[in-house]
């Protein structure tokens, strides 16, 4: 179990009844979990929200506020800083279990006393991408979405991080991989944050059952002689973490040895316990 424990920005105040009650710096939002099917712990403090997300029984949802709040604010994780701001998906800009891998990655490349290239697929708004940067690696980030990378851009300036250090692409993950196989491109590290279900900028479909081995197995091509890790999130229910350390264990270390290790990521939670947040599998030399 990875606990992303690292955290003054961020809690989890409390969640239960399929809800999460959470703390973004002075905010406070309440978003649906479908993970939390405990009852809620403290019931009282629910109220304190400043913004609660309704999900729809036809699909999505929308943003109730009882309180107007900044267009987006940022919070920082130790020497990183992101800005977040409420968006009609739910979601805020950031998965901030993932501080827990941020931190693998930046010790290995920290320790590895050599330039390092990182590869960071479907990258979203750049948390990995910034940690990786901020240890010193030269980071290829890529996301199909434009507005997606825009964020990360600004996460950039916010961080601190050297415009010459992030390498933007817009992209299918699986097209700009075999592209790069074919330009004799290869990467010390590679991190991948699949979704579920999704569509590239040209339609192309992505069903995260039917397509992650074969990005896996890709991946190991694009590979350095000398790598130093691969990391796969998973946010998809029911996917264990066994079966991402099956599919490193068939192509990574099959290939480059070392060590495989798999488990749940997951944030502590104030009220008690721990919230489910996926499975994350690390390959490392």
């Amino acid at each position: 179990m990875y606990i992303a424990d690292g955290w003054k920005d961020y809690e989890v105040l409390d969640s239960g009844d399929g809800e999460k009650l959470e703390r973004w710096k002075e905010v406070i939002l309440r978003r649906p979990d479908p993970q939390a099917i405990w009852p809620k712990q403290r019931p009282e403090i629910w109220q304190s929200a400043h913004a609660y997300y309704h999900r729809s029984a036809k699909g999505g949802g929308e943003w109730e506020f009882f309180k107007r709040l900044p267009e987006k604010w940022s919070v920082d994780y130790k020497d990183l800083s992101f800005y977040v701001r409420p968006t009609g998906f739910k979601h805020t800009g950031l998965f901030p279990e993932q501080a827990v891998n941020w931190d693998w990655m930046s010790g290995l490349i920290k320790a590895a006393g050599r330039p390092v290239k990182v590869l960071n697929l479907f990258g979203y708004t750049g948390g990995a991408t910034m940690a990786c940067a901020k240890a010193g690696a030269q980071v290829c980030h890529v996301d199909a979405a434009k507005g997606m990378v825009q964020w990360a851009g600004e996460n950039r300036v916010k961080c601190g991080v050297s415009e010459t250090s992030v390498r933007w692409i817009i992209d299918d993950a699986l097209k700009f991989v075999a592209r790069e196989e074919r330009r004799g491109r290869f990467y010390d590290g590679i991190v991948m944050d699949p979704p579920s279900y999704g569509r590239g900028p040209g339609g192309e479909v992505w069903k995260l059952e039917n397509e992650l081995y074969g990005l896996v197995s890709a991946c190991t091509r694009v590979m350095s002689e000398n790598p130093l890790f691969m990391l796969i999130n998973s946010y998809t229910t029911g996917l264990q973490p066994a079966v991402l350390s099956n599919m490193l264990l068939m192509t990574v270390q099959k290939r480059f040895g070392g060590h495989v290790e798999a488990g749940e990521v997951v944030l502590p939670v104030r009220a008690g316990g721990v919230l489910p947040c996926g499975a994350s599998g690390r390959w490392r030399v």
